[in-house]
């Protein structure tokens, strides 16, 4: 087993959600870690340069080119290095953190860690997305149909023309119900949902490593 890849892109630092359940999976996890925390240290957007960097020859790159072609470098050999990997990417209208997008914008490139059309080579590793969101998305809520996360992270995750890895989903939810008056009948319904997050990620820990 190499390492566990952690990449966090929750802006609430310690009062996340996401990132306190994600602390049950790491609690529970025997083996090195290499965390990214996105918030602290967000990578850079695709741009022009990133993109023609790899139809340039290294030595005709320009200064801008050779920055953010090794910062994209840096990040696919991470990724690539990992055994495991846990995201923790919450609902943020409706939709994932812009310095999530980035960092798979950085690290999806054909040939590379999606290898079309041979299997990528990242396939099949176990991973966990975290997700959480202020209110409840499932069948029967009024905001069904309106996760524009969890589909699209299984998606790009976890199709075998993607990154093709192993992806489980964690969606603690209803999470604005203890701040929000109106939301407020719904705290045990949130308190059983959070309960229940943390328990699996903990019980997702001890199955990767078992597996891996």
């Amino acid at each position: 087993m190499s390492y566990l890849l952690h990449i966090d892109s929750s802006s609430r630092g310690a009062d996340s959600v996401s990132r306190q359940v994600a602390r049950s999976f790491r609690d529970s996890w025997r083996g090195p870690v290499v965390h990214r925390d996105l918030e602290a240290a967000p990578v850079p957007h695709l741009s022009a340069a990133v993109i023609t960097a790899h139809r340039t020859d290294k030595a005709e790159r320009t200064a801008e080119q050779a920055a953010i072609a090794a910062v994209q470098e840096e990040l696919i050999e991470e990724f690539l290095g990992a055994s495991a990997y846990l995201f923790t990417v919450p609902m943020y209208n409706y939709s994932m953190p812009s310095v999530f997008k980035a960092w798979l914008d950085q690290i999806m490139v054909v040939g590379v860690t999606m290898a079309l059309p041979d299997s990528p080579p990242a396939a099949g590793r176990p991973a966990l997305v975290i997700s959480a969101r202020g209110g409840g998305y499932g069948p029967g809520t009024p905001n069904h149909g309106m996760d524009h996360v969890v589909p699209a992270l299984e998606t790009v995750l976890g199709h075998r023309l993607t990154l093709g890895l192993d992806v489980n989903i964690l969606t603690p939810e209803l999470t604005l119900a203890p701040v929000v008056p109106y939301m407020s009948e719904f705290i045990p319904l949130h308190e059983a949902s959070l309960a229940d997050s943390h328990e699996q990620a903990r019980k997702l820990a001890d199955a990767f490593q078992a597996a891996l």
